[in-house]
């Protein structure tokens, strides 16, 4: 069936969930400090640095990141009057600001992000007990077939950036990121990074805190952050077995660990060591997990055992297997790094200078945020037409829901109105959304 194509006068909106966006960032100071920021190269400008960080962040929470996207709102009322900017920059402008602001407003946008997930009192599931999950990784960016300044030869065998991001509970709040060269190694300034993420952490909440790590991060400075007084936290850190012997740890699992015979041709040793560690005063406990193959699952008896160590740094009193079990948790981690690519689409960074594109993965990191804290409101009632029960939802689905929702802006009695089509699913949920982050 053919459609009469035709343009009306009524001003519609294709992406009324920015005025929620608008809401929670009239909630922080980020936008004076950034604009106090005064940068050299540009000290009286026309666009002011609030509106520029503002009108990007506005861009990311729609899932697109090239500078050139924000032409299409240039001359957007709702846009500008969503996120309280004056005046929207070209892409031009923007592309300079950033060049010229560098790394400059990364402090500034971890701590405002960090308040306002205090401010707004986000709640942070424990992953045991009380313990809330601090997750610290690296998740190389592909950046294949491109010139950008820091790109390298990453261990996942592409050419990109290997940044280190820190997630808090078991939403994933996003609590530290660092943009690094791709062949950075994984330990590279990390002591820093953790202190910093565990003092933003502490910033949202009073749980006990589990830092979580892999084995690239198997360094005793970790511990001794981890066991510092200001930034104390207990931890599981996989270890690097390195040169180790693993005939020598079964000898150490026979007569340390309890034995469970799996099958037939596979015993596994679960059980605990104490070691001392460097600028540690005590012996810090080591979790082990010993599995001995004698045959395969198939009945194939092997020529040698197959041996497969696994052990843990952790300062937690609690069993083995429930050590075990966490750090298993901690893969979890993966889904929050695969919604900060493919959702907020900012694997590929749009600049060639690396201290720009630092600054973008920092505002990647607090839209990020944002769209987290719009998903988690969104479920604590059950009035979406998505009835299938969640913990959380992907970015993917808060944007194309809530931020894309489509309404008509009218301006009556000198106020602004948006209005919803009458069949909108999703009105409900979005006016409850709106209304729990309203300032007034």
């Amino acid at each position: 069936m053919k459609f009469q194509l035709m343009q009306s006068n009524d001003y519609l909106i294709t992406h009324s969930g920015l005025a929620i966006i608008g809401q929670l960032l009239s909630q922080t100071q980020l936008g004076k400090r950034i604009s106090d920021s005064i940068i050299k190269e540009c000290p009286q400008p026309y666009v002011s640095n609030r509106d520029i960080v503002f009108s990007y962040i506005g861009l990311l929470c729609q899932g697109k990141n090239d500078f050139e996207a924000i032409e299409a709102f240039r001359k957007d009322k709702f846009f500008a009057r969503a996120l309280g900017t004056n005046k929207i920059p070209s892409c031009s402008i923007m592309r300079q600001r950033f060049d010229f602001a560098g790394q400059q407003w990364n402090d500034i946008i971890l701590d405002e992000s960090a308040k306002l997930l205090s401010k707004v009192e986000v709640n942070v599931t424990p992953c045991y007990d009380n313990y809330v999950p601090l997750d610290i990784d690296v998740s190389p960016f592909d950046n294949s077939n491109t010139k950008k300044e820091g790109v390298s030869y990453t261990y996942k065998g592409f050419d990109g950036y290997a940044p280190i991001f820190a997630y808090l509970g078991k939403e994933g709040y996003c609590v530290n990121a660092e943009l690094r060269t791709g062949s950075t190694h994984c330990q590279a300034k990390t002591p820093e990074f953790i202190r910093n993420a565990i003092l933003y952490s502490k910033m949202i909440t009073n749980k006990p805190i589990l830092a979580r790590l892999d084995s690239g991060n198997d360094s005793f400075d970790n511990i001794e952050v981890c066991l510092s007084e200001e930034t104390y936290v207990d931890f599981i850190i996989k270890r690097n077995l390195r040169k180790e012997s693993k005939k020598a740890w079964v000898l150490i699992a026979e007569e340390h660990g309890i034995k469970n015979e799996v099958r037939d041709g596979k015993s596994e040793y679960i059980g605990e060591v104490y070691t001392k560690v460097k600028n540690v005063n005590e012996k810090v406990r080591m979790v082990f997990q010993v599995i001995v193959r004698t045959t395969t699952a198939e009945g194939q008896v092997l020529l040698e055992p197959d041996i497969e160590v696994n052990t843990w740094w952790t300062s937690l009193t609690i069993p083995a297997e429930n050590v075990i079990k966490l750090y298993c948790d901690h893969g979890t981690s993966e889904q929050f790094h695969s919604e900060l690519k493919t959702d907020l689409d900012i694997e590929r960074l749009p600049s060639g200078k690396f201290s720009t594109n630092d600054l973008i993965l920092h505002l990647g990191v607090f839209a990020y945020n944002l769209l987290r804290m719009i998903g988690q409101e969104s479920i604590k009632t059950d009035d979406s037409p998505i009835k299938r029960k969640v913990t959380r939802r992907r970015l993917k689905t808060i944007i194309q829901n809530y931020i894309t929702l489509a309404s008509r802006m009218v301006y009556h009695a000198r106020r602004y109105f948006l209005k919803f089509g009458c069949q909108s699913p999703w009105f409900s949920s979005f006016q409850r959304v709106y209304m729990a982050f309203s300032c007034g």
